[in-house]
């Protein structure tokens, strides 16, 4: 009777949870703009294939469902959180027939509450499916482990085709998994049925549109996934991703699954065996590799399906801790959750979100869409009728073609397509160009970015520009949350232009230093130029006002020495001076305005300082 009310118990703690998380997981979809990654399978889906650059074609797919269910983040999100919402309860079911049911329930309220699991279908990703797949896997090789049947070799079959169809990462599950069986008596004996084979083969069939694409495409996607974006090269970096995990996992969780896998590999019982082997090499798996792999792109959540299969071996190691360590390690995975939910929420309000422009998580990816839409439509308005839109990368193009419901906006060739293997999309789309020949004579209004490039490549980049579309006319500036996110909207006139580049302009706050505590009273100076024609002054402003005159002008060698490749004829004079007085105490936000010779006239992205 006890164990059956603590099943009853901890069912109530997994129902009453899900719930509310679904409720909240569709309001914050409703609501949080999209990541770039979901525009652009937003553009793949309405351009169905089997397979494409970046990936094979199931995103792509379940976002065009979504499409086609409404217009707005919500519905093109809807079949990832519907298929999110159905993870947890795998994650039941397979601990409750593999271990107990009480074990089931509670291995699924953790797969609630793992930040990164939790948070799932949120966003219009392959992990989401991807994720479904490693489930399906995972319990139709825990069934093989007891007999093989039909049912087990149809989810099998199920979950190799889904994986396939998903992500090229899927292949280190189906490897882990087949290393897993091999190594169990009973896997290995699952193995010589041949109704066990039909499913592999199913599975393979799954990745012959994959192939196919990569064959008629000189290996672009498979170049890209494998080579491009991965030195291969030993990188004491790998530390970050470890380091991520005590935060995203929750370190008493972890610590849990840690003590689950070594447990579980010498447990009698072959799916407990089996899960703890499969989950702890796909854990160590990427964690190695991200001391091998893209330094920059090697992503935190890679380490998930692992976590999922460690999770039902959980509530055991947990049930052997002292109360005050099982309350500790629960309630720090809530904390964690709603840390990551959070951090949605602040993504999906513009002035919370503002508030985190002066911090390295400030979510730059979903900022400023919706505010870029309405300045296109507005410059859109004052041009001429047959006016082209022209994006400066991928990332403008696909938020652009999802808000205007356009998904043939045309893109400039740019390193960011290259580096995210969207490069051979977009030219088999037909909608990549080099330059501005092969877009006519007519008028363009390019949209740009200036957050996507380093600052020190600003100037290069600014060049790039002028050698694809010809020199830059006076941009519109478009400063989302400070400058954190910056568009330049370029008016371009009809006819094809050429001569030395006219660029936006470029600066720097010597001081005072981002940060820095300042009196009422203080000293501004810096430097600031503006490739073509110059500038002929420079502004100081505080919350977005002016409070000070510059004076511009003085010599600055080392500035001159840096940016070599700069055509401004006033170098080296190029460095200004201001004092600003009365400035109220509290936080306030430093900025530039630039006057251009030519009349044009551009806000400096701010830096938070304090008044004392």
């Amino acid at each position: 009777m006890q164990g059956v009310q603590e099943t009853d118990f901890a069912k109530r703690w997994f129902v009453g949870p899900w719930l509310a998380l679904l409720g909240l997981k569709l309001w914050l979809a409703s609501r949080l703009p999209l990541f770039v990654d979901e525009a652009f399978y937003w553009q793949e889906g309405r351009h169905l294939a089997w397979a494409y650059s970046d990936l094979p074609g199931l995103t792509a797919w379940l976002a065009r469902i979504g499409d086609g269910l409404g217009d707005g983040t919500l519905a093109l999100r809807l079949p990832f959180l519907a298929i999110a919402a159905a993870i947890p309860w795998l994650v039941v079911r397979l601990a409750a027939r593999e271990l107990d049911p009480k074990a089931g329930w509670q291995a699924g309220t953790l797969a609630l509450l793992l930040p990164l699991a939790g948070t799932m279908g949120l966003l219009a990703v392959p992990d989401v499916p991807l994720l479904l797949a490693t489930l399906l896997c995972l319990d139709a090789g825990a069934r093989l482990l007891r007999r093989v049947d039909a049912f087990a070799a149809l989810e099998l079959a199920l979950g190799l085709v889904i994986g396939g169809l998903t992500h090229y990462r899927f292949a280190a599950v189906i490897a882990v998994g087949f290393c897993a069986l091999l190594v169990l008596r009973d896997g290995r004996a699952a193995l010589r049925d041949r109704r066990v084979w039909i499913a592999l083969a199913a599975g393979a069939l799954a990745w012959l549109p994959l192939v196919l694409w990569n064959l008629d495409n000189a290996d672009a996607g498979l170049r890209f996934q494998l080579v491009d974006r991965h030195p291969w090269s030993f990188s004491g970096a790998g530390v970050r991703l470890g380091r991520m995990q005590l935060l995203l996992a929750t370190p008493l969780l972890l610590l849990a699954m840690v003590v689950a896998a070594w447990r579980g590999w010498r447990d009698g019982r072959p799916a407990a065996r089996y899960l703890a082997a499969s989950g702890s090499m796909i854990v160590l798996g990427f964690l190695l590799l991200g001391f091998f792999a893209d330094r920059e792109r090697v992503s935190f959540h890679w380490p998930l399906p692992g976590y999922l299969a460690l999770l039902p071996l959980v509530p055991a190691v947990l049930a052997g801790w002292p109360r005050g360590w099982r309350i500790a390690t629960w309630a720090t995975a809530a904390v964690g959750l709603g840390a990551v939910l959070g951090y949605y929420a602040v993504a999906s309000v513009p002035s919370w979100r503002a508030q985190t422009a002066s911090r390295n998580f400030h979510p730059t990816n979903f900022a400023g869409w919706r505010e870029l839409d309405a300045a296109v439509r507005d410059a859109l308005a004052t041009m001429p009728a047959d006016t082209r839109l022209l994006a400066g990368n991928f990332k403008i193009g696909a938020e652009l073609g999802f808000a205007r419901d356009d998904a043939g906006i045309a893109v400039l060739e740019h390193p960011l397509n290259d580096k995210h293997g969207r490069a051979p999309q977009l030219a088999l789309w037909g909608i990549s160009h080099a330059s501005r020949a092969t877009l006519g004579d007519g008028p363009l209004l390019l949209v740009a970015s200036s957050s996507d490039a380093r600052f020190r490549e600003l100037l290069a980049h600014y060049h790039a520009l002028c050698r694809q579309v010809g020199p830059l006319p006076p941009p519109r500036v478009l400063n989302i949350d400070h400058g954190r996110q910056r568009f330049l909207l370029f008016a371009i006139p009809r006819g094809i232009r050429s001569g030395a580049c006219t660029a936006p302009a470029l600066a720097f706050l010597d001081a005072p230093v981002a940060g820095k505590a300042v009196a009422g009273g203080f000293e501004v100076s810096g430097w600031a130029f503006k490739d073509g024609v110059g500038l002929r002054g420079v502004e100081v402003m505080l919350d977005g006002r002016v409070v000070a005159q510059a004076r511009y002008g003085e010599t600055n060698p080392g500035v001159t020495g840096y940016w070599k490749d700069s055509n401004d004829r006033n170098h080296p004079n190029v460095y200004f001076r201001a004092r600003v007085e009365g400035a109220q105490p509290g936080a306030r936000w430093l900025g530039l305005r630039l006057h251009g010779a030519d009349g044009s006239v551009e806000d400096w992205p701010e830096q938070k300082i304090e008044v004392r």
